[in-house]
């Protein structure tokens, strides 16, 4: 066998990654709509898929690299309403912007530090 793998710690590799691809294939289904193709036509539902599959990776890179901590293993949805969808509101007065953000301090921090990890990564040495 190959880099010294026998049978036995293949086939308990491929029952430990089992488990991971089939949540895969969850979120790509339910959470991004790739179960329910727009047509009949065979390009116009190839593009959809390649589009469902490019946020899938969006999605993932997202929490790994930016939002990291327990908003890992968070799926598509949970991210939209704890996240995306917070309330705020947009205040101008004495030459001043500001932005009151639902959710208080904690929710401010996490927005803050992924901006911050997003600028690191638009860095060239982030």
């Amino acid at each position: 066998m190959q880099d010294g793998w026998t049978g036995d710690r293949v086939i308990q590799w491929l029952y430990q990654r089992c488990g991971d691809s089939e949540q895969a294939h969850s979120v790509m289904k339910e959470d991004l709509a790739g179960g329910k193709l727009p047509c009949a036509e065979f390009g116009k539902n190839a593009a959809w898929w390649s589009m469902m599959i490019l946020a899938f990776n969006l999605n993932v890179a997202m929490k790994r690299l930016v939002l990291r901590d327990t908003w890992t293993t968070r799926r598509m949805k949970a991210i939209r309403f704890h996240f995306i969808h917070i309330a705020g509101r947009l205040l101008a007065g004495s030459r001043q912007l500001r932005i009151l953000i639902g959710g208080g301090a904690k929710m401010l921090e996490v927005m803050l530090q992924a901006r911050t990890r997003i600028a690191a990564l638009a860095t060239p040495n982030g």
